[in-house]
């Protein structure tokens, strides 16, 4: 299997996927906004068509869309603070309205498939480049932010009293969110890369710890349910992200049975005991 190239290449990028999109997916999860994470997702699409139209970079071209809207949202945040909902659609419509529009023009004369469902058939050498390009700077700049940001998603008014600059790390931070998607669309596609934004974090959440130790137990759900996938996708002849969407989810579902189990066990214990 990894006497292809192609598969190489793929390994590596669902490596850098499965390390940097928890570490971002986290503080979204615990700030309460995954569901930005997915609109952003969706944003994408239009930076891949604009990309494919103008024959750039189709990753690098994500990146910078999807950083424009994530920065747009932080922007429209200070109008709409009561209906936070709207500003999704708004940059929801914007996105998806643009990569419908050039997808439907005609002028787009290349296959977008592969950025919807995920393809490690079409994973090059300058896509494995890129991404672990914006992975690194991802990488420096959550360390650099990292109590910044802790700060900011368990009470971001006491940062802002605190004189943490708020306004501007909520800036950066959709960059780097806009950088892990754009690592990502290549073997995890477009429709299902909120999956592992947020379902790795959610099964680290059931097992109850410190942040660190739930940052940790993501990561490692986060590499389990991506290579899994990959492998599988493989020899199945399907789709990596949808595979890999799947296993996210059986995961979670485990997780939380045995949560329940163990919870049921430790009752029944106690109640023995009290007997």
């Amino acid at each position: 299997m990894f006497s292809y190239t192609f598969m190489q290449n793929a390994f590596l990028i669902a490596l850098c996927i499965s390390i940097l999109c928890p570490c971002i997916g986290i503080f979204l999860v615990l700030r309460r906004y995954s569901m930005i994470g997915d609109t952003l997702a969706h944003a994408s699409l239009a930076g891949i068509a604009i990309s494919l139209l103008l024959n750039r970079n189709p990753v690098l071209g994500a990146f910078i869309f999807t950083a424009l809207c994530g920065a747009a949202t932080e922007f429209l945040r200070t109008y709409f603070q009561k209906y936070a909902d709207l500003i999704l659609t708004i940059i929801l419509s914007l996105s998806v309205g643009t990569a419908i529009t050039i997808i439907s023009s005609g002028h787009l004369h290349a296959n977008i498939d592969s950025y919807l469902f995920g393809s490690i058939l079409t994973v090059t050498r300058t896509d494995m480049i890129t991404v672990a390009a914006l992975t690194v700077f991802s990488a420096a700049a959550l360390i650099f932010f990292y109590h910044q940001l802790l700060y900011i998603t368990y009470d971001e008014e006491a940062a802002q009293i605190a004189h943490v600059p708020v306004k501007w790390i909520n800036y950066i931070f959709a960059v780097l969110v806009a950088a892990a998607i754009s690592v990502s669309i290549r073997i995890v596609g477009v429709l299902v890369l909120s999956s592992m934004i947020a379902l790795p974090v959610a099964a680290a959440l059931q097992l109850q710890k410190g942040f660190r130790q739930t940052l940790f137990y993501s990561i490692v759900f986060s590499i389990f349910d991506m290579m899994t996938g990959l492998f599988t996708s493989y020899y199945a002849g399907v789709a990596p992200g949808g595979l890999t969407a799947l296993i996210a989810v059986f995961m979670l579902t485990l997780v939380m049975v045995m949560r329940k189990v163990q919870q049921k066990s430790a009752l029944h214990k106690k109640e023995v005991f009290n007997k």
